[in-house]
């Protein structure tokens, strides 16, 4: 499977936010998450390189499986992940999570690819959002955060989507290609609504600027994790 950029951005960015829980001596201590749709392992190993926290991963294509045990395998970080071959809607954890983790499906109600692999990891045949969020319900803990990345064009329905299922936004990162591109991603730091006091914070960034040079702040994130940065 592919690693996207937008990808490794949201790994970094999700490590750092979880990071920074687990450093801000606030209640919330995160001992273990929950990474949904784990394709090849990459945001499970970015978490497990920056925190102590043990990581349950489920993924539910077969070879995209068998490549993320390989790459755990291969890497520093192998004690701290469990890479489960499940479908998430039929999986029961044994414990609820301090911080759950997605890249969900992108491209729900649009045109398809003749693959089934693909659909089933870019289209909804595979997990809907609101499958998603019921799923967060299940296995977060009370106090838990949630951390997604998500379309743009889901912007205006997410708040609506989350309120429903009694969860609230604490964190939106609007994400652009370049700084000459419009928004394209969203990343998402959430919690239970009854947690969650006043508005929550909206910042953006560009991975390119108008030079097609990666940012500062693209960089920032990730030098820990690109070899040439």
């Amino acid at each position: 499977m592919k690693v996207t950029t937008d990808g490794c951005l949201f790994g970094a960015w999700a490590a750092e936010k979880i990071r920074s829980s687990a450093n801000s001596g606030s209640k919330l201590e995160i001992q273990n998450a929950l990474d949904i749709g784990s394709g090849t392992g990459l945001l499970s190993l970015m978490i497990a390189q920056q925190t102590n926290t043990n990581i349950d991963a489920i993924e539910i294509d077969k070879e995209a499986y068998e490549q993320g045990k390989e790459n755990i395998a291969r890497s520093s970080w192998a004690d701290k992940i469990n890479l489960i071959h499940s479908d998430v809607k039929e999986f029961s954890g044994l414990k609820q999570y301090d911080a759950i983790i997605s890249n969900p499906p992108f491209y729900e109600n649009e045109l398809k690819s003749a693959s089934s692999k693909k659909n089933k990891a870019h289209h909804d045949e595979g997990l809907l959002l609101e499958d998603l969020l019921t799923i967060i319900q299940q296995n977060l803990k009370s106090a838990g955060e949630f951390y997604l990345l998500l379309p743009y064009k889901r912007n205006d329905e997410i708040e609506t989507c989350f309120a429903k299922n009694g969860l609230a936004i604490l964190h939106k990162a609007l994400v652009r290609q370049s700084t000459q591109h419009n928004y394209f991603r969203i990343m998402l730091a959430g919690k239970y609504e009854a947690n969650k006091k006043g508005d929550f914070d909206i910042t953006e960034i560009a991975i390119r600027n108008e030079k097609q040079v990666y940012t500062n702040e693209f960089i920032q994130l990730l030098k820990d994790y690109y070899l040439y940065l």
